[in-house]
């Protein structure tokens, strides 16, 4: 069984962890594929949204394989190289240019809650449980701390971290890190009319626009200014931008090519 699907319907990518009998815990196999699956979706110029779920309705991702972060029958380069797969899956998200879908039904637990706040979106069912219990265990959250961070106030993120406590997809929107909460039965739905609402508008502006975004989050607000000056600069001059001034003027629908955003 693969460990990852790859569906394309149109212009949105769909990467499931299919290991529903592990409550599709990450192998570092599965952290490679979902790497691969980033990189392609920003290096496909007909890819605008990317959508990441879990197979099964128990669990969107319960974590990473422990047997596989401990190490197991590796020696201890192997396995640090190993962990490092989370850690440039995390990298190709930030930067894919492609605005990201958490998709979550059940259990997003551990590297599971990481992976879905990494993502730009993440919408919930009712039933979606997050948290992160690596102290139960002895360790910590090491790998998660960034994605969290950027998704919710500081204290926040230590409460979840040292309790260890479990919170529902309502806490989970008043915390900041939810974006949409929805039944179990409309999750399907929902997903889809936000990837196409994503869709229907302009793929280089969005590139370039998500990429300044997320660059300035990590930078002083001098340097921030600076890059969003240029920034700004840069996409006046992609076709977009031309179609869609002209589509204003002329009181038309724009119909985008996503070519000049000047990303690579």
């Amino acid at each position: 069984m693969n460990t990852l699907l790859v569906e394309r319907r149109g212009h949105v990518l769909t990467l499931t962890i299919n290991r529903p009998e592990r409550r599709n815990a990450m192998t570092f196999e599965t952290l490679a594929e979902l790497r691969d699956g980033i990189r392609g979706a920003r290096e496909d110029r007909g890819v605008r949204a990317v959508v990441i779920t879990g197979a099964g309705d128990r669990a969107f991702c319960a974590g990473a394989d422990l047997g596989g972060i401990r190490g197991g029958e590796l020696d201890a380069e192997a396995a640090h190289a190993g962990r490092g797969h989370m850690a440039e899956l995390f990298t190709e998200m930030y930067r894919c240019g492609v605005p990201t879908i958490a998709k979550v039904r059940g259990f997003a637990l551990a590297g599971g809650m990481g992976l879905a706040c990494a993502c730009d979106f993440v919408v919930a069912a009712e039933d979606a449980v997050f948290g992160t219990p690596e102290v139960k265990v002895g360790l910590w959250p090491y790998m998660i701390t960034v994605p969290l961070l950027r998704s919710m106030p500081p204290k926040a993120v230590l409460d979840l971290m040292i309790t260890a406590r479990r919170v529902g997809a309502e806490e989970g929107q008043r915390l900041g890190f939810v974006t949409q909460v929805v039944p179990p039965a409309d999750l399907d739905d929902a997903v889809d009319r936000l990837a196409e609402t994503i869709a229907a508008n302009s793929p280089a502006a969005i590139r370039l626009g998500r990429t300044a975004f997320y660059r300035a989050l990590d930078m002083s607000t001098e340097q921030a200014l600076a890059l969003l000056q240029t920034s700004l600069s840069v996409a006046t001059t992609t076709d977009d931008a031309a179609e869609g001034t002209a589509a204003f003027a002329e009181k038309r629908a724009p119909v985008w090519s996503g070519d000049g955003d000047g990303s690579s």
